[in-house]
């Protein structure tokens, strides 16, 4: 616990702690439930199991394999969720819901930005809020649980890209005054 809140000075290289944590995860938690669910309804066949898993990390990841793959490889298979037949949207909905919760948290507070001290969104009253939420349980429908904290019946990512704007204006002033090309 800290007494005075750090300079905002700071804020860039922490949110790029977090991004590399929070925001990289995401096009791999959403390609690994849309490689299985491709999959299961028959629109890739065992034939072509690798390569369309490789076609899918290019597409959200912009990354290749290190060697080249073959349909003898089943890269899918090293995650343990691919052959242990376990859903991943869960892990994907997670980071989205972090970050909605964390906003509501924030207006709870009355805070404008959702980058709060953790603890002052529980001075504030966030503490309760989050545990009403919780004590629902499975006895109501997920969005009216969601409701009940944010004030919102559906996800929404945008709490996400409102938390790292600042980072991602910074990375946009970095890539123009460098030249670097954005993509793949």
């Amino acid at each position: 616990m800290i007494d005075v809140v750090p300079p905002a000075s700071g804020d860039t290289d922490y949110l790029l702690q977090q991004a590399l944590e929070k925001v990289a995860f995401l096009p791999f938690g959403l390609l690994v439930d849309k490689w299985r669910w491709e999959v299961f309804v028959g629109q890739v066949k065992p034939q072509d199991y690798n390569k369309a898993w490789w076609e899918l990390r290019k597409k959200y990841q912009g990354i290749v394999p290190p060697v080249e793959r073959t349909e003898a490889d089943f890269d899918p298979g090293a995650k343990y969720h691919v052959p242990g037949n376990v859903p991943y949207a869960r892990y994907f909905l997670a980071r989205i819901l972090q970050f909605q919760f964390q906003r509501a948290l924030c207006r709870e507070a009355g805070f404008n930005r959702s980058t709060a001290p953790v603890l002052d969104l529980w001075k504030q009253g966030g503490w309760e809020k989050l545990n009403k939420m919780l004590a629902m349980g499975q006895s109501k429908p997920w969005p009216e649980a969601l409701e009940t904290l944010t004030g919102e019946k559906q996800m929404d990512a945008a709490a996400l890209a409102d938390y790292f704007a600042p980072l991602k204006a910074w990375l946009d002033e970095q890539n123009k005054a460098n030249g670097y090309p954005v993509g793949w």
